[in-house]
């Protein structure tokens, strides 16, 4: 049986899918519409140096000329994302603040349930997919992801495993490798994958799940090294690093990044992102950076970012019920 879990929710989905997430061409032609704010607040549920925090952080130093406005990014920990999501649909909807989105959103919402979910942080524009990877320390005695399931099986009850938040599809991943496997290691969340990096590298954790945009300094620095690409086809500045499924475990995971923001923003405001997404991704810099961190262009438009929601959340409904999961711990 075959386990994907792609970030934008749909089972089996490939890269060649993206064709059809591209905004139509006479939208893209469109002048770039002028920007109410001079100042914007990007959120984030996650510690400085995790996935959304670095993506985001690099990308406001090209999208602020395109746009015409000033950038910043706020780390609002606690709650899976709760605290962030709450703090941003509860602003004003008038393209001053965002919230920098990824599965974890949506599985807090629907597992804690809180007064403020994905419902009342409506979809503006996705801006990337992200792939997990697994990593280890670098002096880790695991070369592979094949070696730490055969390590786990050997030695029952002793592996701990690194994800994200509670909510995160990281902790996804991991729920799926451990049921897939049939191993009894224990999965520990994280309120960040920069959290999870650290007790990687302190020896706390067997191995963990991140991306690569977060784990990039380390893998640099010869700190970290990468066992396995939850992905279809191995990257390609990491060629020596096969995927999960290249080793005998079938499972993908890949993950969404955009923005959504408070209800009732205006069509201006929206037409602006939907112009400002696609030009920041072929800015020259931009791009040699999130290539170097494997990240891919997912553009999607208001609509087709909503749609697309609405897919996410059926797949982890299904996940949740199969895994019995009620509630973010």
């Amino acid at each position: 049986m075959k386990h994907t879990l792609f970030g934008p929710g749909l089972f089996g989905l490939g890269l060649a899918a993206l064709a059809l997430l591209t905004l139509p061409a006479e939208a893209q032609a469109q002048a770039q519409v002028p920007y109410p704010k001079k100042t914007v607040t990007l959120v984030t549920h996650s510690t400085p140096g995790s996935g959304t925090d670095v993506y985001l952080r690099q990308m406001i130093k090209y999208l602020g000329p395109i746009m015409g406005t000033n950038f910043v990014v706020e780390n609002i920990k606690g709650g899976s994302g709760a605290r962030a999501v709450a703090k941003v649909a509860t602003s004003p909807a008038d393209g001053s603040i965002f919230y920098g989105a990824t599965d974890t959103y949506l599985d807090m919402s629907l597992l804690s349930k809180p007064k403020y979910g994905y419902k009342e942080v409506p979809a503006v524009v996705n801006v990337f997919f992200d792939a997990e990877v697994a990593y280890v320390r670098a002096d880790s005695k695991f070369k592979t992801l094949a070696d730490v399931i055969a390590d786990a099986k050997a030695h029952p009850g002793t592996q701990k495993w690194g994800s994200g938040t509670p909510g995160s599809l990281d902790r996804e991943a991991l729920e799926e490798l451990r049921s897939m496997t049939g191993v009894d290691a224990a999965v520990v969340p994280h309120d960040g994958g920069a959290d999870a990096i650290i007790n990687v590298l302190n020896g706390t954790l067997d191995f963990a799940l991140g991306q690569v945009p977060a784990l990039r300094g380390q893998l640099d620095a010869g700190k970290l090294r990468m066992i396995a690409t939850l992905t279809e086809q191995p990257f390609p500045d990491f060629p020596n690093v096969t995927t999960a499924r290249q080793q005998g475990i079938d499972l993908v995971a890949v993950k969404f990044r955009g923005l959504v923001g408070p209800k009732g923003l205006p069509d201006n405001v929206l037409k602006a992102w939907e112009a400002a997404i696609p030009k920041v991704l072929e800015n020259a810099e931009f791009k040699k950076w999130y290539e170097k961190g494997e990240l891919m262009p997912a553009f999607m438009t208001h609509d087709q970012y909503a749609n697309y929601i609405d897919q996410v959340v059926k797949r982890q409904q299904a996940f949740f019920t199969k895994f019995n999961i009620t509630e973010v711990e």
